[in-house]
C-alpha cells in the first residue's frame, strides 16, 4: 500500500506491508533515536509525535499516519538542545536508553503546559520506563531549566 506523511519536515512516499509498525517504518527511514524496547506499549522508548502528538509507534499501524506529520528526536534536535543539558545536568541520563522517549515527552509537554506543575510533569513523564536513575532526576532537569527560563525572562524585563 502506498503511503504518504511529512516525517520531521520531509515529504516521504512508500509502498508498506499492511502490518508495518510506524516504529519500523521510521527506523527504516533513518530516525534511529526511536528504539524498540517492550513492544507493548509500556516503556516509552518508541514515542514518536503523531500531529504533535506523543504516541508509541510500536502500537501504530505506518498505514494510520498516511497523510499526517510525524516527528522524532532527529527532527526536534534545535526544541531539545534547549532542556537536555539540564536533564544531564541532574544525572538524569546514565545510560541514554530511555532520553529519547522522555525527551519526545518533555517537548509535548512544554508544548501544551509551558509553565507546568511537577504533578503535571509526572503525568507527562510516566509512561517511560527508566532503570537507571528514576525518574526524579528528570523532573529535576526539567524544573531546573524552568526555573532558568523564569530568570531569564525576568532579567530582560
Amino acid at each position: 500500500m502506498l503511503i504518504n506523511m511529512t516525517l520531521n519536515g520531509k515529504k516521504i512516499t512508500d509502498d508498506v506491508e499492511a502490518d508495518l509498525l510506524l516504529i519500523d517504518f521510521v527506523r527504516k527511514h533513518g530516525c534511529f533515536s526511536v528504539k524498540r524496547g517492550c513492544e507493548t506499549a509500556n516503556c516509552g522508548l518508541c514515542t514518536v509525535l503523531l500531529d504533535g502528538a506523543p504516541v508509541l509507534s510500536c502500537s501504530v499501524l505506518a498505514l494510520r499516519a498516511h497523510g499526517h506529520t510525524v516527528q522524532t528526536l532527529e527532527g526536534l534536535q534545535d526544541e531539545a538542545a534547549e532542556f537536555v543539558g539540564f536533564i544531564a545536568d541532574q544525572g538524569a541520563d546514565q545510560c541514554g536508553f530511555c532520553n529519547p522517549g522522555f525527551v519526545m515527552n518533555t517537548i509535548s509537554l512544554l508544548r501544551e503546559h509551558p509553565d507546568p506543575t511537577d504533578d503535571e510533569i509526572r503525568a507527562y513523564l510516566a509512561g517511560n520506563l527508566c532503570r537507571c536513575s528514576g525518574y526524579e532526576g528528570q523532573l529535576r532537569g526539567i524544573r531546573s531549566f524552568l526555573n532558568s527560563r523564569k530568570e531569564a525572562k525576568h532579567g530582560a524585563e
